[in-house]
């Protein structure tokens, strides 16, 4: 691992726990952010910078579409 075993296992982490949430919950809101927490570990985890970057990226857009979800919500 070349991104540090601590900040591809806290991405990895927060991935998991997010999908247990979704499992728990079926908020269709958490599918963005756990691919965000998962193509963070995955950038992290690359020795190739511009493999990580295309990564961070992809993680960003996944954070957009989140935000786009969450704004879209109806107030009752």
């Amino acid at each position: 691992m070349t991104g540090g075993f601590w900040v591809v296992g806290f991405h990895v982490a927060a991935a998991v726990v997010t999908l247990l949430q979704f499992i728990r919950a079926r908020d269709h809101r958490l599918l963005p952010l756990m691919a965000m927490f998962a193509l963070l570990a995955a950038a992290h985890d690359q020795a190739d910078w511009f493999v990580a970057r295309r990564l961070h990226f992809a993680a960003g857009a996944c954070a957009l579409v989140l935000l786009g979800m969450l704004g879209w919500r109806r107030a009752a």
